[in-house]
């Protein structure tokens, strides 16, 4: 598999989104038919769409409109919500503030500490909607929110960093047991992120319920760019599901696999499920939701690092309800809403019943499946050759002094 790139060094090809296309079936569904639910330790969603834990994208509101459609929404314990009692000035800072300088004053807001009573509460106000409720952290806080996320009432409790392996080496603090930790919290434990089969292996015997796949693929995240670190979604699902299968056959013991990133539209996201995931987390198509507290701007979770940001902040629009995105009807006609749509009806045409047999659809290499035919789309930006809001100039970009300066040069 792997390929020569000089003298004694060989590099396996991997595969994004871009290069691979789903076959239809020899049999179709009439795609209001298809079960599209997943499970994680008892708990059923019908929407296997997750909103990723960003401060732009996630609020209690947020959370509690997502969990009413039947899908998830993670809430980032380590962002603003946990750190200000009215994070909504906060995000207006971000949200208005100078590109030029948007990583000093987001590395300046994030250095609040976060207060535990603010965990509690937050977790409390989701619960009290009677939705589900997920909460995020890095691995370093994971032990101290874990209980209080718990104890508060939340349904399933997220590790989260940029690489989250099983075995962390270092001196200079005391690394988080992952296998204590998933004993002694009662709630499902997420882990992530991980691309590796070896990885998701040992992340599973570490006692995960789930895994979250991807490394760089988000549309704020820059993790690629600063560390070149990163394998594309389409490998690392593969072999995220493959390390699943042999984990089932092994243990008994199901492991969900979560695509986390880097899909940009319905055809994306069907496509991450026929590579084996079980549910998908999503940023960018929710922070273009009405309800979203970012109004169309969302950024990296670790662009707040105080010596090494990995993120950045985008503009991408609002451009409908949170209903609209996930259910319709489409005002767009660049994948990016009704987004349950795309899913049913690509699983109706594959053959697939479920969301287990969409894991078996045909899949073909097929680099040339996004500009086939498609050139009167490529000429005139439209359809499938659309470019993205934050591309695009807009009246809701804020009119900076440096964004006029550049102008008018």
């Amino acid at each position: 598999m792997a390929e020569w790139i000089g003298i004694g060094r060989r590099a396996r090809r991997c595969y994004g989104f871009d290069e691979i296309a789903l076959v239809p079936g020899t049999t179709t569904f009439n795609p209001a038919e298809v079960n599209t639910t997943w499970s994680l330790d008892g708990l059923k969603f019908r929407v296997p769409f997750i909103a990723s834990a960003m401060d732009g994208v996630v609020d209690v509101t947020f959370a509690i409109a997502m969990g009413k459609l039947g899908g998830l929404a993670v809430l980032n314990l380590d962002g603003v919500q946990a750190r200000y009692d009215d994070p909504s000035e906060v995000i207006s800072q971000i949200i208005q503030g100078d590109v030029e300088e948007m990583t000093n004053l987001v590395q300046q807001l994030y250095k609040a500490p976060i207060k535990e009573k603010l965990i509690a509460k937050r977790v409390e106000q989701i619960k009290e909607a009677k939705v589900p409720c997920a909460v995020s952290t890095i691995p370093q806080n994971a032990e101290r929110f874990g209980a209080i996320a718990q104890e508060a009432g939340a349904d399933i409790f997220i590790v989260q960093s940029t690489v989250t392996t099983a075995r962390h080496i270092a001196k200079a603090y005391k690394p988080v047991d992952l296998s204590q930790l998933c004993t002694s919290i009662k709630i499902p434990v997420i882990i992530g992120n991980c691309v590796t089969y070896d990885q998701a292996i040992d992340l599973m015997e570490s006692g995960a319920h789930s895994l979250l796949v991807g490394v760089g693929p988000g549309a704020a995240c820059t993790t690629r760019g600063v560390l070149g670190v990163g394998v594309p979604q389409v490998t690392a699902t593969v072999d995220c599901a493959a390390a699943r299968d042999f984990y089932f056959k092994k243990s008994g013991r199901y492991v969900s696999i979560i695509t986390d990133g880097g899909m940009r539209n319905g055809g994306d996201i069907c496509k991450a499920f026929a590579c084996g995931s079980d549910a998908v987390m999503v940023g960018s198509a929710f922070a273009k939701a009405k309800e979203a507290p970012g109004r169309g701007y969302h950024w990296g979770m670790a662009y707040p690092h105080s010596s090494l940001p990995r993120g950045t902040r985008i503009f991408v629009g609002t451009t409908g309800t949170l209903e609209q995105i996930l259910f319709g009807p489409a005002q767009t006609d660049d994948g990016s809403q009704n987004l349950m749509g795309a899913l049913t009806t690509c699983m109706g045409t594959v053959g697939a019943k479920d969301i287990k047999a969409f894991q078996l659809a045909d899949i073909i290499i097929a680099p040339s499946i996004q500009t086939e035919g498609k050139i009167f789309q490529q000429v005139q930006r439209v359809g499938m050759a659309r470019k993205g809001a934050a591309e695009q100039p807009s009246n809701h970009q804020p009119k900076t002094k440096s964004r006029l300066n550049r102008v008018t040069k």
